[in-house]
């Protein structure tokens, strides 16, 4: 059975843990909002889990606690952010914030974040400019894990994208998608859960079909071509267009990159250069009430738009608590014994 730990003592522990690795207390707390934040939306594939992979990867050199974060090219609409593998949360709040402000003087603010690491649940950027009445993206690259279609090998990063738009009486739509049939997240979270994945998610590294959440070698693309033809294209609007090519080295075999590294594209487009944002908004509630209004199929007792069940499980689990599998616990206290940190109550 799963522990259920209430999620501003989760975020008070997960502060920190990051603190204790090395980051300080502002940005600390800012990943720990990310991170708890997911699970309280139910994407615990996103969430606290990640603890111990980031601090390893802090102990190897590929996370950094302290980056020095450069602007190194900016327009009235655009940046460049050279991020020196910083914390992906601490850097991607200030792209988006700083989009924002763009977004507000001339409509649209698109930046290219470079050398970043793990972001967490996109959803959580592209609703900081929903929450400002704008439209907000937020997608991401990494290395090779998710095979092409027609390939047995990876090729191609499951970059996930995340859009939000503001409702009026209805909270923001927001999609949160990898391009893979699952996340990858959620392999380690069948891990924890020692329980299979569905087949159809993945294959071996033989290329073989696998439900065994160890032996994962490649991710499968969403939809076949699409999925994978979205992330081929993604890496091109970000990596490609940042100068830090992430697939091609790998495909070609003309270099490395450092484990864990990412490029990343958040943008905020001002709803109001274009349309009554009043209006725009009202559209928004009606489109949501008429898809809900739809005869539902078999087996379905509620049409959900995007966005809707992870607002239903964060109302549920900010008022019971966030459920943690038997893995996760285990692993987070051990992060906590390794640093010294006092678990949360219920741990």
């Amino acid at each position: 059975m799963p522990i259920r730990v209430e999620s501003k003592e989760l975020k008070g522990f997960t502060t920190e843990v990051f603190r204790k690795a090395g980051m300080p207390r502002e940005d600390a707390a800012i990943e720990a909002e990310v991170l708890v934040w997911a699970n309280l939306r139910g994407v615990d594939s996103h969430g606290v889990l990640r603890i111990p992979s980031y601090l390893a990867s802090v102990e190897r050199g590929g996370m950094n606690p302290r980056p020095n974060i450069q602007i190194e090219k900016e327009s009235p609409a655009t940046l460049l952010i050279e991020c020196d593998h910083a914390f992906g949360p601490v850097v991607t709040v200030l792209a988006m914030r700083r989009v924002i402000e763009k977004a507000a003087q001339v409509g649209i603010g698109w930046a290219l974040l470079r050398n970043t690491t793990h972001q967490g649940a996109m959803a959580y950027y592209a609703l900081m400019a929903a929450e400002h009445d704008m439209a907000g993206i937020a997608l991401v690259c990494s290395p090779p894990n998710m095979a092409p279609h027609g390939a047995k090998a990876p090729g191609v990063h499951n970059s996930p994208i995340a859009i939000a738009v503001p409702g009026k009486a209805h909270r923001p739509l927001c999609l949160d998608m990898a391009t893979s049939v699952a996340a990858g997240g959620k392999v380690q979270l069948a891990i924890d859960k020692s329980i299979p994945i569905p087949l159809g998610w993945a294959i071996d590294k033989e290329g073989n079909p696998t439900t065994d959440p160890t032996k994962v070698g490649a991710l499968l693309p969403a939809g076949g071509y699409k999925g994978s033809g979205l992330a081929m294209m993604f890496e091109c609007l970000s990596s490609v267009m940042a100068g830090n090519p992430l697939l091609e080295p790998r495909l070609l075999g003309t270099g490395s990159v450092p484990p864990g590294t990412q490029n990343s594209v958040v943008a905020a487009v001002n709803i109001g250069f274009f349309t009554d944002v009043d209006e725009y908004k009202e559209h928004i509630d009606n489109l949501a009430k008429g898809i809900k209004a739809l005869p539902k199929a078999e087996g379905f007792d509620e049409i959900l738009v995007p966005g809707e069940y992870e607002d239903h499980v964060y109302e549920e689990r900010l008022r019971d608590g966030i459920p943690l599998p038997e893995g996760t616990v285990q692993n987070l206290r051990d992060a906590a014994a390794k640093l010294g940190v006092a678990l949360p109550k219920g741990l």
